[in-house]
């Protein structure tokens, strides 16, 4: 039984009543209080929003979710649904006035179950997805997705934000990847949707609702998750190029001759640079000088000669200046790692302005040229560049401030300046300012301003269905007028 005595001084009266309510009911791990164990769960991955949660809760089962979701409910306490703590937009930080309590899903960490003959793995909510790459692995299948923060991102978390990565240009985002979930709903009733029905007509598709929901509809607690064969070989290529408009026609001339392509990153050199500067034993995959930089991946038995074929041709025709591919696993994965160590990379380099955006694939390159020279005009010594999945036409667009810039004025004064002007820059060329990284709290403002009234109608209308109370990740997404009870 947890025991909360003596309470600690900055609960409120109904989360006091809440912790007392849940001490019978959960185990003795599951009620956090010391600061020491929660402090570094009140701050986001990019150290931009700072929040502040009295007490922390590590339910280790599905049930332990729903009775603290009932008691919260009864309560009236709002909860902040965590799992790895890694979102780039504030979407797991608590408020900063201590109105919520933390909801860790980290201990729910098993793989309930895996089947290699029906593509199929069952994972809580807590499970990390390098964790969940090695189960795969060792029934000698694979989840096909994988991102930068593999190493702490959760099921959970990947499932609520409708997480990206660098697959999505064969395997889609994780909305395609998920077959079932199940979630303890607003009142701490549990959903069971796990099974993988491949037909289902009673309604609302609850799974997918609560896919990209950012928590703030439900708790996921854990989700049937699509596998797929190990690849039959694979073949990784670095490239250099003049310009992302070559790029773009590289990338139409390799999916005109297979569907075995994964992945098409592009990056500029000076983010190349910054990751050279920052990663202990990084190397640059090519000699020389390169304006724009490529990743290439495919998986087919026919990869290695054809990307040979294609890439001799793209030479011969001035889209590429040079290019190596992997003569190594060992090798493709340096070339991944470059790629992975982008944003702590970028991160040592200062304050940004940071954008995950998406505009139409073939209006990427013109987009990531022309908006940079847009925003360098506006603001005058800034740099503005972007990398990303041209594949799919998802722009990580970064505005750095000008050297000797105060990164508290940058970020309080600056950085809302720039966003609106950047957001502005994305809708008029048809994109969404949010491609992957989803809304969390950093993007509500802009999406309360640039969204059409249908679509905020819906989503209000939705939220107030779901979370009558407005319990679940307040301030996220979209909110509600206040309804929590006397605090």
């Amino acid at each position: 039984m947890a025991v909360i005595d003596p309470p600690p001084s900055d609960l409120t009266a109904a989360q006091r009543a809440l912790l007392d309510a849940l001490a019978g009911t959960v185990g003795p791990r599951t009620i956090v209080t010391e600061r020491g164990d929660i402090t570094p769960w009140e701050t986001d991955w990019r150290q931009r929003f700072h929040g502040c949660a009295p007490a922390l809760l590590a339910p280790e089962s599905t049930r332990e979710v729903a009775a603290i979701v009932a008691a919260a409910a009864h309560h009236r306490v709002a909860l902040v649904p965590q799992g790895g703590n890694s979102s780039m937009v504030g979407g797991a930080t608590p408020p900063a006035d201590g109105s919520a309590l933390i909801l860790s899903l980290r201990r729910m960490n098993r793989i309930r179950a895996i089947d290699a003959e029906a593509h199929l793995a069952v994972a809580d909510a807590g499970v990390i997805l390098a964790d969940l790459h090695a189960a795969a692995l060792g029934v000698e299948r694979r989840f096909p997705l994988t991102l930068g923060a593999k190493g702490n991102a959760t099921v959970g978390g990947l499932v609520s934000t409708n997480a990206g990565g660098t697959q999505v240009l064969r395997f889609g985002s994780m909305r395609g990847l998920v077959a079932g979930v199940e979630a303890v709903l607003a009142d701490g009733a549990i959903h069971d949707g796990l099974s993988p029905l491949r037909k289902d007509n009673r309604g609302y598709d609850l799974t997918q609702l609560l896919v990209g929901a950012e928590g703030t509809l439900a708790v996921i607690t854990a989700a049937t998750l699509r596998l797929v064969p190990l690849p039959a070989a694979r073949a990784t290529a670095w490239a250099g190029t003049g310009d992302p408009a070559a790029a773009l026609r590289l990338l139409r001339r390799i999916q005109a001759r297979t569907d075995a392509l994964e992945s098409f990153e592009i990056l500029p050199r000076e983010t190349l640079a910054a990751v050279l500067a920052h990663v202990p034993g990084a190397r640059a995959p090519l000699a020389g000088d390169h304006s724009w930089h490529l990743l290439i991946e495919l998986t087919d038995a026919r990869g290695q000669p054809l990307l040979e074929e294609l890439l001799a041709a793209a030479l011969a025709d001035g889209l590429i200046a040079d290019a190596t591919i992997a003569a190594s696993d060992g090798q493709a994965e340096a070339f991944w790692r470059i790629r992975e160590s982008i944003s702590d990379s970028e991160r040592a380099l200062g304050p940004a302005s940071q954008h995950d955006i998406s505009v139409p694939v073939d209006s990427m390159p013109g987009f990531m040229i022309d908006a940079a020279a847009a925003c360098e005009a506006r603001f005058p010594g800034t740099h503005a560049s972007g990398f990303g999945h041209l594949g799919d036409g998802n722009v990580h667009f970064h505005v750095r401030a000008a050297p000797g810039t105060d990164p508290a004025h940058w970020y309080a004064e600056d950085v809302p300046v720039v966003t609106r002007f950047v957001d502005d820059l994305v809708v008029a060329a048809g994109g969404s300012i949010a491609a992957e990284h989803g809304i969390g709290q950093m993007k509500r403002a802009e999406l309360e301003r640039l969204a059409s009234p249908a679509r905020m109608t819906a989503l209000r209308a939705v939220k107030s269905a779901m979370d009558p109370l407005g319990i679940l990740n307040p301030g996220k997404l979209v909110t509600l007028a206040p309804s929590l009870g006397a605090q």
